[in-house]
């Protein structure tokens, strides 16, 4: 079932460190697949398909998880039958960035994605944007039940550490040395880690 399993852990590499929250997404694959049974996502799957970790793919990410644990309970969720909305239009902000973490995890679409077989396991209109949800970050909605979930996302209460916005600006501007790049990366993933420990803090679900 879809459960938190362990503590987060640090993979580090040369210039970054590259935080992988240990849990996992399971979803029960749609019958069409030619092999049934589940597909997992763990966030270093999300953070290879956006190509790179940050709070954002991150908060998507724990959005997901935590949203769909509250949605199905001790069921396994079903890949394209979750329909996802955004208070923002897709453009807006990250919503759009958000929405393709989501995507790659649920297979929800807006109207690019798969388009089913004999009226079957169509997944575009599963995602929506400007929708009225409350003041939430995302709503998931089951679409078999019509059973919700509101969910917001908040990392502003996670502080970073006071030398990363300098850091930063001088890695931007060009001006950082080797040194400082390669801080500032660790110093931008160590903030990653600590949301990724905070999750009670930085998520909040209505049901």
């Amino acid at each position: 079932l879809m459960t938190l399993k362990g503590t987060s852990s640090l993979q580090r590499t040369t210039y970054f460190h590259l935080c992988v929250h240990n849990s996992m997404l399971i979803f029960q694959k749609q019958p069409i697949s030619l092999d049934s049974g589940i597909i997992e996502f763990s966030y270093l799957d999300i953070v290879k398909s956006a190509g790179h970790s940050c709070p954002t793919v991150l908060g998507a990410y724990l959005m997901t998880l935590e949203g769909l644990k509250a949605l199905y309970k001790d069921e396994i969720p079903k890949r394209g039958e979750i329909i996802v909305e955004f208070k923002e239009s897709q453009t807006t902000g990250v919503a759009g960035v958000i929405g393709n973490v989501i995507t790659n995890i649920t297979g929800a679409t807006t109207t690019n994605g798969f388009k089913g077989i004999a009226g079957k396991y169509d997944r575009n209109y599963l995602m929506k944007f400007d929708k009225d949800i409350s003041g939430a970050s995302v709503r998931f909605v089951r679409a078999d039940t019509q059973k919700k979930v509101d969910v917001t996302y908040d990392p502003n209460s996670i502080f970073p550490d006071r030398n990363m916005s300098v850091l930063m600006q001088k890695s931007i501007q060009g001006t950082a040395t080797n040194e400082e790049r390669i801080e500032f990366g660790r110093l931008w993933q160590k903030r990653v880690e600590d949301i990724s420990n905070n999750i009670n803090q930085v998520i909040n679900i209505k049901e």
